[in-house]
């Protein structure tokens, strides 16, 4: 349903996309990542069509926005991240109203509220001035007028900024149910909102694509490997833990080593480390401890965190 090519923007000097490329097949809800500046609302502003990209190809249901952009919105709903509407309009005339500027029959409109309206949880409150409602209810409001033409591909651009947990919770069901028959980009800074949406994540940084893989894969994939921890005890022979760190190095599959600061619950002598491996290492390090006369106290697979892997793939 998305089909982004080498795509590249430039603003004068500066070069805010330096050639990424995507596909985003139907019914995915994909996370959007990065830190300020990375080139996250340039690409969204040229797949919806603000903006055009200074080179590359960008095409919504098959319709490159730049040279077919009008069949290209007409695939596209989009919530930025301040829901846009009248707040002196009450919800059904707000609804109506963009109903016309989609240019839906007037047969077409009155159903395309009503179904809106109940995929949004909005029913009750139609004939309610927008003005009077919370944020939460503004922000259904503005996904129901994102989907009122029924677009197969949804761009939702920080949807719960600003919400209170409750809200939030509600605004994720919304988009887990919408996005269950429809193509959906996430773009936010909230790590947990992507972990309990998100099919699949594409982190950018730096104008450059940087990560692009399913939610609980992004750690095993972008850092290479799979992160091990093992704990020990110095036994009969006092191997220092740099030697311990050295022996664990020598393993077949092992690409780094790194301490771990004991925790309180460990004993003081402990020696602890994150072991990034090609393959599933656990049954050797346990083998370790026998052979160089160490005891083992922790051994378990370490699973990244996506706020870690965020931090480490954007770092500057």
């Amino acid at each position: 349903m998305i089909e982004v090519t080498d795509l590249r923007r430039t603003f004068g000097t500066f070069e805010a996309l330096k050639g990424i490329s995507f596909r985003i097949g139907a019914g995915e809800i994909v996370g959007f990542l990065g830190p300020n500046g990375a080139g996250k609302s340039t690409t969204m502003r040229i797949l919806t069509g603000f903006i055009p990209p200074t080179s590359g190809t960008a095409r919504i249901g098959g319709h490159e926005v730049v040279a077919d952009t009008l069949q290209a919105r007409r695939q596209l709903g989009y919530l930025p991240e301040s829901a846009p509407s009248y707040a002196e309009m009450r919800v059904r005339d707000y609804l109506d109203f963009i109903g016309r500027v989609r240019e839906l029959p007037p047969s077409e409109r009155e159903k395309a509220i009503d179904r809106a309206a109940t995929e949004c949880d909005l029913t009750d409150r139609l004939n309610q001035v927008i003005g009077t409602l919370s944020k939460g209810y503004k922000q259904r409001v503005g996904l129901a007028a994102a989907i009122l033409h029924e677009p197969p591909v949804l761009i939702l651009d920080e949807p719960t900024s600003g919400l209170d947990p409750n809200q939030i919770a509600v605004i994720r069901d919304l988009i887990r149910r919408i996005g269950a028959r429809r193509t959906v980009i996430l773009s936010t800074h909230i790590m947990q909102e992507v972990q309990a949406v998100c099919d699949r994540v594409l982190i950018l940084s730096q104008g450059q694509l940087v990560a692009d893989a399913p939610t609980d894969l992004l750690g095993e994939q972008a850092l290479g490997g799979t992160m091990q921890r093992v704990t020990y005890l110095p036994g009969r022979v006092r191997l220092t833990p740099e030697t311990v760190a050295e022996r664990i190095s020598g393993l077949p599959g092992v690409q780094r080593v790194t301490a771990r600061a004991a925790t309180q619950a460990e004993e003081p002598n402990a020696m602890s480390f994150e072991v990034l491996a090609d393959r599933d290492v656990r049954a050797a390090l346990f083998q370790l401890a026998t052979q160089e006369g160490l005891v083992l106290i922790e051994l378990g697979a370490e699973k990244s965190s996506l706020d870690e892997v965020f931090r480490r793939l954007t770092a500057s």
